[in-house]
C-alpha cells in the first residue's frame, strides 16, 4: 500500500522504520559515514510503500526553495522488481499536482542517471563525488 504523509502525520514507529531503512542503505550498505537524520524531514512529504514486512520503498520531497526529491530507496530484497519505477511514478504524480510549473531538483547517484531521465529529469552538472559516490545534479520542469 502506498502512503503519502507530511512529517507531522508520521507515527513514531513509521518514522523509526524510515530512519532504519535509510541508515541501512545510505550509511551501512553504501559505507558512507554522514548525518543521515539531517533536520530536513519536517519540511518534507514522505512517500513510501508498505507490505506485511514493513516499508519496502521510500523517498522524500523537500518542500523548500528549491523543491527537491531525495532519499530514493528500494529495500535491498525488493530491488529489480519495478518498485523504483512505481516509487518515482508516485513522486511525479505528487509533483504534477502540488508543484505544477516549478522546477524540481534531484541530486542522484550517477549510475541512476538514465532511470531519472526516464521521468523527464535532465542532467545539469558533471559527475562529482559525494561521500565517495559519483553523483549528478538533475532538474525537472514541466512543459
Amino acid at each position: 500500500m502506498w502512503h503519502i504523509r507530511a512529517f507531522g502525520e508520521l507515527d513514531v514507529l513509521t518514522l523509526e522504520e524510515i530512519y532504519r531503512l535509510r541508515t541501512a542503505v545510505f550509511v551501512v550498505e553504501q559505507e558512507c559515514a554522514y548525518q543521515e537524520v539531517d533536520g530536513v524531514d519536517p519540511q518534507c512529504i514522505h512517500i513510501y510503500k508498505t507490505d506485511d514486512t514493513g516499508i519496502i520503498a521510500y523517498l522524500r520531497i523537500v518542500q523548500g526553495n528549491p523543491v527537491s526529491i531525495g532519499r530514493v530507496i528500494v529495500r535491498e530484497d525488493r530491488r529489480g522488481t519495478g518498485l523504483g519505477q512505481e516509487l518515482m511514478n508516485q513522486a511525479m504524480e505528487y509533483v504534477h499536482t502540488h508543484f505544477k510549473g516549478e522546477r524540481i531538483y534531484l541530486h542522484g547517484q550517477a549510475h541512476l542517471e538514465k532511470f531519472y531521465q526516464s521521468f523527464g529529469f535532465r542532467t545539469t552538472s558533471e559527475v562529482h563525488l559525494e561521500d565517495g559516490i559519483p553523483h549528478l545534479d538533475m532538474e525537472y520542469k514541466e512543459g
